[in-house]
Formats: C-alpha cells, sequence, structure tokens
C-alpha cells in the first residue's frame, strides 16, 4: 500500500501550488486530480501575473510538468470515492474508483466548487459570452451590449454596479425574482434597464449569445454577460471527516489552512464554497501547504 506524508485532493490552481510547495520541502506526496475543475469550460483564464489570458488546460499542463521536477511527488489522474480515519486516528485511508488504496498522514482538501445556474440553459454559453467573474472576463466584455442574471436582489444590485464599469449598455434580469423600488430606482439612475419576468429561452450559437426571450414573449438582443450562480462543494469531504462549517458553509480554519479536524488542511474555492481568482486560490494552495510541512516539522523533530 503507498503511504505519503500528506494527499492533496484536487489539481487546479490551489492544488498544483500546495503540491509544488510540499515537493519542494522534500514531503512525499500523492496529487489527486479527475479533470472536472470549473474553469474548463472557459476558452481563457486572466487576471495571473505572467499567465494572462492562458487556456486552463495549459495552465494545468504546465503546473503539472513544473512537479516533475520534484520525484517525491506522485500525480495521481484518478477520482477519490473515500478517505476515512485510519484506527487510532492516526493517518487517514484514501480510496479511489479504481479500487486503489492509500495511507496518508495528512489530507489538504482542494477540489473547489461546482456552480448552479439560476437558469439551465446558462450552462451552453457558459465560458464562451456568459461568465460569473467580471475581474476575469469583464475586458473581454467591455463596451458590448451585456446583460446581469440573477435572482436575488442584493446579487442583482451587486453585479449590476460591478459590470457597469467595463459596459454601460446593461441589462438586469431576475428571472421572476422581485426588485424592491429602491433597488429598481438605483439601477435606472444609470439607465440601466430592468426585466423582472421569467426567462423562456437563450439564443444564440456555439456558446454565444444574441438575444434572450423571456416567457411574456418579449425578445431582447444581447452579446453576452453575467450571472450569479449558487455554488456547492462537489463531494462531502468536509463533513464527512467532522471538519466544522459555519452558517455559510465556509470551513472553519485557523486561516492557514488548518480545519478544525487534526491532520485535515483545506485549500483554494472549497474553504469558503466560494469563487476565487486563480491567484488567490494558488496563495491559498501555498499557506496551507506551509501549515503542513511545519506541522511535520514539529511532529517530528
Amino acid at each position: 500500500m503507498n503511504v505519503f506524508d500528506c494527499v492533496v485532493v484536487g489539481g487546479g490552481p490551489a492544488g498544483l501550488s500546495a503540491s509544488l510547495t510540499l515537493g519542494r520541502a522534500r514531503r512525499k506526496i500523492a496529487l489527486f486530480d479527475d479533470g472536472t475543475n470549473r474553469n474548463r469550460v472557459t476558452h481563457a483564464a486572466h487576471g495571473f501575473i505572467t499567465r494572462d489570458n492562458i487556456k486552463p488546460q495549459e495552465f494545468r499542463e504546465l503546473g503539472l510538468k513544473e512537479l516533475e521536477n520534484y520525484p517525491s511527488i506522485t500525480y495521481f489522474h484518478a477520482t477519490i470515492t473515500a478517505i476515512t480515519k485510519a484506527i487510532g486516528n492516526e493517518g487517514f485511508i484514501i480510496k479511489t474508483t479504481d479500487g486503489q488504496e492509500f495511507i496518508s498522514e495528512k489530507i489538504i482538501l482542494a477540489t473547489g466548487i461546482q456552480e448552479i445556474f439560476p437558469f439551465e440553459e446558462v450552462r451552453n454559453f457558459y465560458g464562451k459570452s456568459l461568465f460569473s467573474c467580471p475581474y476575469c472576463d469583464g475586458w473581454e466584455m467591455r463596451d458590448k451590449p451585456l446583460l446581469v442574471l440573477a435572482e436575488k436582489e442584493d446579487h442583482a444590485l451587486h453585479m449590476a454596479k460591478l459590470v457597469y464599469n467595463w459596459s454601460k449598455d446593461l441589462v438586469v434580469l431576475t428571472n421572476g425574482g422581485p426588485l424592491s423600488e429602491e433597488g429598481v430606482t438605483a439601477l435606472e439612475k444609470r439607465d440601466i434597464k430592468i426585466v423582472v419576468d421569467p426567462i423562456k429561452k437563450l439564443i444564440g450559437d456555439d456558446g454565444y449569445l444574441q438575444a434572450v426571450e423571456f416567457v411574456s414573449g418579449e425578445t431582447i438582443k444581447r452579446a453576452g454577460g453575467f450571472v450569479v450562480p449558487s455554488f456547492y462543494r462537489p463531494n462531502h469531504f468536509v463533513e464527512k471527516l467532522g471538519c466544522e462549517v459555519q452558517e455559510d458553509g465556509t470551513a472553519i480554519t485557523d486561516g492557514a489552512g488548518r480545519t478544525t479536524e487534526k491532520n485535515i488542511y483545506i485549500a483554494g474555492e472549497m474553504e469558503k464554497s466560494a469563487p476565487s481568482s486563480l491567484i488567490n486560490s494558488a496563495a491559498s494552495g501555498q499557506n496551507a501547504a506551509a501549515s503542513v510541512n511545519m506541522d511535520l516539522t514539529i511532529d517530528r523533530f
């Protein structure tokens, strides 16, 4: 059976960064990833200095290639199905879909999150003309006729204020959700149109939006825009391993990746169950790895 100092679950920017840091610290590391990272649907990632406009797959491949320089790191393209505490809570047993088992002293959870859209057809356009992060994709959508799709008023107002920096030609869609008089006034002061009617369908070709048709029969032309999804963790490792979470789903940590369960760490979007930039996720992964390395050092010195 394979025995490791630390298993890193998830090969996004957080997991890659954590693995690199631990590999450079000469720790025996296993990195597991199954290629389901949520940014795989987009053509390019932005905002990571020296890597602006890089394709997500290229970013991942570059990261994995760099890990090859460190012989103590082993990469597995596999899905982990179970993580259980070993007898006496000394380490963990990790099982994969292909029947393999591994033992690790410590675990970093970095599998990220996934989206639930207010209108499921958004998925057909997501990553090409509809996005969730203006900082990531606002520049590419600048000055185009855009929409903001959000069913809750606070989300709609927040996103509209942000997107307005990149385009003044803006329509807010609530897909049937109500807006208060104050909310309507705030948007109309900026000449932002509001449509509260439920959406019937999105019209476009090959992922590029052209128009939105509503149940009322109205149709508006739009070239793209930004949506406010809700997010969830794609697995239940946090809960099953007993890590405490706040009411909003954020994992409780010490600020450096350590959860409330000994030897379990968390990094990247999985910690807050909320979206993050590549560069922030990578930083989170490095911080968690530094905590792992320090704890291993203290345990063994």
